[in-house]
Parts: structure tokens; C-alpha cells; sequence
């Protein structure tokens, strides 16, 4: 089923659509496509608007005719009755000043003052109005509210104020909704959910379920386009000049009200694609220019699901699953680089599997990374902590199953150029061969070796191209800065060696140092070259380093620890494989 595509019969609903960043988008629209609007807000409409203000546009003139006009009413001016008078009238200003702008453009909206985290309410007032404006094309969910305070002054009522506007309001709006005929729905997020912000754990909360609705919703609706839109702040909205000063102070650009319509009326249009997570600025934790002293410890649990990661069904090792040692590095990685906002993975050290993680009967409940800080260098920029992977087996019998050693940087080292490849082509095997004839494993999320350009007794080199990935099929291990899909293709041209010298099959264990100077990009193809530092019939030492045609590296890893056996080929044979 193809994706609907906007036209001025087109109709979209647009909860927060009649003022704020949300209605610029909606005028955009218009301005674009000519098409319908059912613009949903709390604010009540008089029209027309008391005539003692009409002609008043400053605040403080208009301060000033309300107390006037409470006096002859007998009415005592409170400030607080004053105040909500005037974001009355100038909300009512800015709803009329939407709708003018939408028609001026060529569009036609329609406004319904509606709470829309009163289910009773929108359930009775929604579905009239829909019917009346013909089929419904898409969902825009802007509407948003904030309670700002750090968690330990929240209060219950903070927390459903800005959980009951996101959260609550979408789901009754889509319970109003034929979501099989729906060809949009689009989120507005916030870059909080996705990176934090002090003060705004709920709002926060809040965002990050956009992402996942997002996510599950794609799953059982793939025809329609649906996107979770993680902005930045908007030079306008929400953003008042003492936060935008803030923002300025902290390096976070504010999104231009332009700039950011016209990211909308692309994603609009790029089709019903994979990608449901959008993310449109900076982080906007404030990064500290340097270090304090303080040495911390911190623990994280995790769950694992073979269901919620899909990748390691094409990663079976015999009858179940295993997870792939790369994944161990990217979990110790990505969580340091979400402990410390702004920090990236430079080098990771003494890395070493040790006891591997299969999804069978001994798969634990919880999972618990500890991350220990044991240096911190100011002048470089640079966090330093052991990480250790472990679980609780029967008895409670403490498991260890990766361990390492993960230094940060704000900014990453300059990327070197190695000068010792080859490129000479000649021993040409089709990867597809060596997945094939279970040389590898690996099933198709895994399968990036185009062929083998050389061997030999000292080196290996590779033309690799590794698949793309939807965050569905990423599960638990997103890509951050170490891209664990690309570094298992790496590691496996060191089992294409092992295969072809000894006949054996062979499984990476650890690594002595990995260095990550820059991401490969996507759809690109990169070269691999593998250095034999030592071998026997159990063991291989090789230094892997990835790189592109002139030499700059993207990986490099030092020591590689590869373990052979005769009884890892019987393993290999019993595995699942099919080719991409």
C-alpha cells in the first residue's frame, strides 16, 4: 500500500496547531500543499474580542485598560485574574492570526476548543467534526506542557500536567482515529527524551515514549509514515529570552522558525520510510568545560530479550543465539557515553569476553553493567572507567561476562592514515561464498564481506560494505559512535583466515586495544586489513584495522584474541544461516 500523498483535499488533525512552533508548521503546510486543518486547543474563543481591547497591543497598555475595566465592574484587580485575562486575549489574538495566515495561503482550518486528556470530551466532540471534513489524512500531535523543576521537587500534579498533555492526549486522540486508513502521524518530541535535560525528567519521560509509540506503531502500521520529531528548541514557542540566553550560553542552537518548517516539509515527504526517530539538535545538558575531581561509581541493569533484538537470530552459534562479542563493546560504550553527555569512545582497553552470553536456559534475568571512574584528565578533555558486564547465575553465583577498560574524549583523536595496505587483488572469493559454505556463521544483518582481495601467512584484506539497519532491527544495541554491525564484519575476515591456514573455525574473545577515530558512513564501502601477529593451531594474535581507499582509518584494533577449534566447525554447520 502506497503512502498517501498531500493535497489540498487532504485533512490533518493538529493538536497545539493554532499557536507556538506548531502553528508556523501548519501555515507552512498550507502554504505548501493548500490543504485542511482541524486545529485542536484548551483556549475558549469570543469572537469578537472585547472592544476595549482591540486596538491595544502592548502588554503593559492592555494591563492597565483590564484593570480599568475590572474597576467599573466593581471588581478588585487581583494580578493574578489580570494576568490570565491577558493570555486570553492573547491567545484568542494568536488562534485568529493562525487561521487568517492558513486561509491567506490557500488553506481552510477549522478550530475546536478541546481538552484533549478529557477522553469523555474528545470522544463525544472529535468524531462529529471529523465526519463533517471528510477523510482524515493524518495526526500531528504538537500540543505540550512543562512543569520545570529539579526531580526532588516534584510533585505528582507536575508530573501528569506534562505526561497527561503527551502521552494521555495521543492515545485519546487515536482512539478517535481509523488508524488502518491513516497516512501520518507525526509526533512532536523534544531532543530532552532522547539526550535528558535537568529540570525536565517528566517532560523527558514523556518524550521518550513518543520515540517507542513511534517505533511499535510503525510495526503494526508500516503503510503509514509515522515519525517521532526530537526538536531542539525553537526561537519562539516555549523558548523565552532568558531561556534562549541560557541556550546561547550553553552552545545549544535554537532552530530558526524557518529553518525548522521547512525539516517538517521534508520529512513530510520522504516517504513511508523505516527510520521513526527523528533527532533535530544538540544535547541540552550543559557540559561542564572541565572536571571536578570526584571519583564515581555507577550501576545500570538491563533485560535482554532475544524478541528485542532480532540481529542475534543471525547470530547463532549451534541451535541458539549468542550474542556477538561487538555487542558486549557497544553495550560497555553506549552507556558510558550516556553517563557522560557529550563524551564519545576513544579507546577501549584490555577488552576480553568472558563468558559469552547465549539466549537459551541460561539466560539471566538482569543484566548489570558497573562503570567505576578511575581517572579523569582536564587538559585532555578525557574521562577514563573500568566497565564490567556480569549477572547472577543459579545460586546466586556472580557471572562475568565482559570486562574493559573505555576512556572518553570530547573531542576525538586526529584520525591517522595507514600507509602498509594492499589492495592487489589476488585472491578474489566472493564474500557471499565463505557465508555459503559456513567459513561464516553469520546470517544476513552480519553478512558485509563483498570478497577477499589477498591472503596470505602475514595479512588478509577485505572490500567490505556492511548492511544498513533499522532501529527495529538494532534492538538493545543502537548504533552510537561504535558501530558494533560494521566492527563484527571487521572481525570476521580473521575466521576467513583461521579457516583457510588451519581448517578450523574460530571465534573473537577479546582485544588488547581498540581505537575509533570516525564513523563509516552509511552505503559506503571500506577496506579491512588484517595483520597475523602470531598463530598456532588454538590461538590467533591479529592487528585489524579498517579504512578507506587513501588509507584513513575508521577502526583500528590491536590484539585481537581469536581462540580456534575443530569443535567450532561442527557448531558453524549447525547454524542458521541464509544469505542477504
Amino acid at each position: 500500500m502506497q503512502q498517501r500523498r498531500i493535497t489540498p483535499e487532504s485533512v490533518f488533525v493538529v493538536s497545539g496547531g493554532a499557536r507556538g512552533i506548531t502553528a508556523q508548521c501548519v501555515i507552512a503546510m498550507a502554504q505548501r500543499y493548500q490543504c485542511r486543518f482541524l486545529l485542536l486547543g484548551r483556549s475558549a474563543r469570543s469572537v469578537p474580542e472585547t472592544a476595549w481591547a482591540t486596538d491595544c497591543t502592548s502588554e503593559t497598555e492592555l494591563r492597565q485598560r483590564i484593570i480599568e475595566h475590572l474597576g467599573t465592574r466593581g471588581e478588585k484587580p487581583n494580578p493574578r485574574h489580570v494576568q490570565r485575562i491577558i493570555r486570553g486575549i492573547q491567545s484568542e489574538r494568536e488562534i485568529s492570526a493562525t487561521l487568517a495566515a492558513i486561509a491567506e495561503a490557500g488553506g481552510q482550518a477549522e478550530y475546536l476548543s478541546l481538552d484533549i486528556t478529557d477522553r469523555t470530551a474528545v470522544q463525544q466532540q472529535l468524531p462529529p467534526v471529523l465526519q463533517q471534513m471528510g477523510q482524515l489524512t493524518g495526526l500531528i500531535h504538537g500540543a505540550g506542557s512543562l512543569a520545570d523543576r529539579l526531580i526532588e521537587n516534584k510533585t505528582p500534579a507536575d508530573f501528569e500536567q506534562v505526561y497527561a498533555v503527551k502521552i494521555e492526549g495521543l492515545d485519546n486522540l487515536l482512539s478517535c482515529m481509523p488508524l488502518d486508513d491513516l497516512g501520518y502521524l507525526v509526533l512532536f518530541a523534544s531532543v530532552a527524551g532522547f539526550y535528558g535535560n535537568i529540570g525536565q525528567s517528566d517532560y523527558a519521560l514523556a518524550n521518550e515514549i513518543f520515540n517507542k509509540v513511534a517505533h511499535r506503531l510503525k510495526r503494526d502500521y508500516p503503510h503509514c509514515h509515522i515519525v517521532s520529531i526530537n526538536w531542539g528548541p525553537w526561537d519562539g514557542g516555549m523558548v523565552t529570552p532568558a531561556i534562549k540566553q541560557m541556550f546561547a550560553d550553553r552552545d545549544v542552537e535554537i532552530i530558526a522558525p524557518a529553518a525548522g518548517t521547512r525539516m517538517l516539509l521534508a520529512e513530510l515527504e520522504a516517504g513511508a520510510q523505516a527510520a521513526t526517530q527523528v533527532v533535530i539538535g544538540r544535547p541540552l545538558v550543559h557540559i561542564q568545560p572541565t572536571l571536578d575531581d570526584t571519583l564515581r561509581r555507577y550501576r545500570i541493569e538491563r533485560t535482554l530479550r532475544a524478541e528485542d533484538n532480532p540481529a542475534v537470530y543471525d547470530h547463532s552459534v549451534g541451535e541458539h543465539p549468542v550474542l556477538p562479542a561487538v555487542f558486549g563493546v557497544s553495550w560497555m560504550c553506549n552507556t558510558c557515553e550516556q553517563i557522560y553527555p557529550g563524551y564519545k569512545l576513544a579507546v577501549m582497553r584490555g577488552f576480553q569476553v568472558l563468558k559469552g552470553i547465549v539466549f537459551d536456559e541460561t539466560l539471566a534475568d538482569v543484566y548489570t553493567v558497573d562503570v567505576e571512574e578511575v581517572a579523569k584528565d582536564a587538559a585532555d578533555g578525557s574521562i577514563t572507567c573500568d566497565v564490567r558486564v556480569w549477572s547472577s547465575g543459579p545460586q546466586d553465583r556472580l557471572r562475568s561476562h565482559y570486562i574493559s577498560t573505555v576512556l572518553l574524549r570530547r573531542e576525538p583523536y586526529p584520525v591517522p592514515v595507514y600507509t602498509d595496505f594492499d589492495l592487489s587483488e589476488t585472491f578474489v572469493v566472493p564474500g557471499s561464498e565463505y557465508y555459503q559454505n559456513r567459513t561464516l556463521f553469520h546470517g544476513p544483518t552480519f553478512q558485509g564481506i563483498e570478497k577477499t582481495l589477498n591472503i596470505s601467512m602475514e595479512r588478509l584484506t577485505l572490500l567490505c560494505r556492511a548492511p544498513n539497519l533499522t532501529p527495529q532491527q538494532q534492538g538493545q544495541f543502537p548504533i552510537q559512535t561504535f558501530n558494533p554491525y560494521k566492527t563484527d564484519v571487521q572481525f570476521q575476515g580473521t575466521l576467513i583466515w583461521a579457516r583457510h591456514y588451519y581448517h578450523f573455525g574460530s571465534m573473537p574473545m577479546g582485544a588488547a586495544l581498540i581505537e575509533h577515530f570516525r564513523a563509516i558512513a552509511p552505503d559506503t564501502p571500506f577496506y579491512v586489513s588484517i595483520e597475523v601477529q602470531s598463530h598456532s593451531a588454538s590461538k590467533l594474535v591479529a592487528r585489524v584495522i579498517s579504512h578507506d581507499a587513501e588509507g584513513r582509518v575508521y577502526l583500528r584494533v590491536t590484539g585481537t584474541d581469536i581462540i580456534l577449534s575443530k569443535r567450532l566447525n561442527q557448531l558453524f554447520e549447525q547454524a542458521r544461516v541464509g544469505v542477504a
